[in-house]
């Protein structure tokens, strides 16, 4: 079995991936990939599309429509230097499919670290309009490739749960609706399977951390798009492990979940997992905060008894690096809510390390 440290791009990490970092990575890779100019971006940086298999089953993959979503990059990555080598799953793979693959969609908002693109649009909710030319540009690779499955790769906030529970939503899931009933067509069914496919591989690794997407429908998205043209389309979102902002651990859970998903495909395996399997992997919640404090009237007593503060990051870029700045997002009782850092002021301990804490300290 490939391990994920014998795949990974290492030169790729933290945060902050440009366009020069996949080039660079392209440059360096030990077989040559078949890479396309299929246009550019608002400011004119290429946007390419990477061949690579022989096989009749279509994948079409694109990652980074939003510029500050890097994680699914990062894995889309090691993805390709499994695909490039020779194991036999890799060469089974290679023979049963053909992937089309757009590493990043908007390098522009890669270099500014925004959602949107240079011009402020988010693409994925420009599907129907296609005022972009990026947006025109994915929707021209979809129409002259004709993929049976589509990859639509992201990440997503540091705020998820996964149900109820007090469990980050480590990676999420998205069969997309195909229309405002939200009905279950053969196309969505497979969508649903091939989660059920990935789920299975990632509860094994990160079991509880594996969450399902609200399904509401929005044909400006998409993956609802696509799904409306009956190919059955998956959404991924790279969600937070603890202590791994960088997100360098959930790159391998995601990488994990693209060949556990690129395998059911390839072997046939979708018909022995179920739909309403998909249903039961617990929709996610938004309790979480980046740091809570408790009992904060300790230390400032304009606050209640038991009220809590909620910390969030915001993410800064500075010199090539994400910086992650903390500010406060809520103030009350917050008994609802998790923290993937905790401090409680009448703990003595928490309250020296929080004491510490100069940017924290200015918060209260």
């Amino acid at each position: 079995m490939v391990s994920f440290e014998s795949v990974k791009a290492k030169a790729i990490t933290d945060r902050y991936v440009v366009w020069e970092d996949v080039q660079l990575f392209l440059e360096h890779t030990p077989v040559k990939i078949k890479s396309t100019l299929v246009g550019r971006s608002v400011q004119g940086r290429p946007i390419e599309l990477w061949t690579l298999g022989k096989g009749p089953i279509k994948i079409l993959m694109w990652s980074q429509m939003h510029g500050n979503e890097s994680t699914t990059t990062k894995a889309t990555m090691d993805f390709v230097n499994f695909l490039l080598g020779t194991s036999p799953l890799a060469e089974t793979i290679k023979v049963s499919c053909t992937f089309q693959i757009i590493p990043m969609l908007n390098p522009d908002g890669a270099v500014a670290y925004t959602r949107v693109n240079a011009n402020g649009v988010d693409l994925n909710r420009d599907a129907q309009a296609l005022t972009q030319p990026e947006s025109g540009i994915l929707r021209k690779v979809y129409d002259t490739f004709g993929p049976d499955y589509c990859f639509n790769l992201h990440d997503q906030r540091t705020i998820f749960n996964v149900g109820e529970t007090s469990l980050p939503a480590t990676v999420s899931f998205l069969a997309p609706a195909h229309d405002e009933a939200r009905t279950v067509s053969k196309t969505r069914a497979l969508s649903m399977k091939l989660v059920v496919a990935m789920n299975r591989e990632l509860q094994a690794l990160i079991p509880g951390q594996v969450g399902r997407y609200d399904d509401a429908f929005n044909p400006n998205c998409v993956g609802d798009t696509f799904q409306m043209l009956h190919t059955p389309t998956v959404l991924f979102e790279a969600g937070h492990f603890p202590g791994d902002y960088a997100r360098e651990h959930t790159r391998k859970y995601i990488w994990h979940a693209l060949l556990s998903g690129v395998k059911a495909i390839a072997y046939g395996e979708l018909s022995g997992y179920t739909q309403e399997a998909y249903h039961n992997i617990p929709e996610n919640g938004k309790r979480f905060v980046d740091i809570l404090i408790q009992n904060i009237a300790v230390l400032n007593t304009d606050y209640k008894k038991d009220e809590a503060m909620g910390v969030l990051f915001k993410e800064v870029l500075q010199d090539r690096k994400i910086v992650f700045e903390p500010h406060v997002e809520k103030i009350g009782k917050l008994d609802q809510y998790y923290g993937h850092e905790r401090y409680n002021c009448l703990n003595d301990k928490d309250l020296t390390l929080l004491r510490a804490n100069m940017k924290l300290m200015k918060l209260l």
